[in-house]
């Protein structure tokens, strides 16, 4: 369900949040709201913690080697879980 599209695509937002978890660090002390925000957008491009951005690079890398889309990856762009 944490997987994506494709690895690029995974790896695209692993650094967008990543890398607005650094800039949050580094402006925390002069800028808390900005830090704040930048945390918000780093939850979100990571959908959420970076252990969750981690298994689905997993999940994403597995179903690939195995030739077909991860369970529950963003099919059809609309990312909603799957319901019986």
């Amino acid at each position: 369900m944490l997987a994506s599209r494709s690895v690029a695509a995974h790896l695209a937002r692993g650094a967008i949040g990543f890398g607005a978890l650094a800039l949050a660090v580094h402006l925390a002390p002069a800028s808390p709201w900005a830090a704040i925000a930048l945390v918000a957008v780093a939850l979100a491009a990571l959908r959420g913690c970076p252990t969750c951005w981690t298994l689905g690079l997993i999940q994403t890398v597995l179903a690939r080697a195995r030739g077909r889309r991860a369970e529950g990856s963003c099919e059809d762009g609309s990312c909603a879980p799957n319901r019986p």
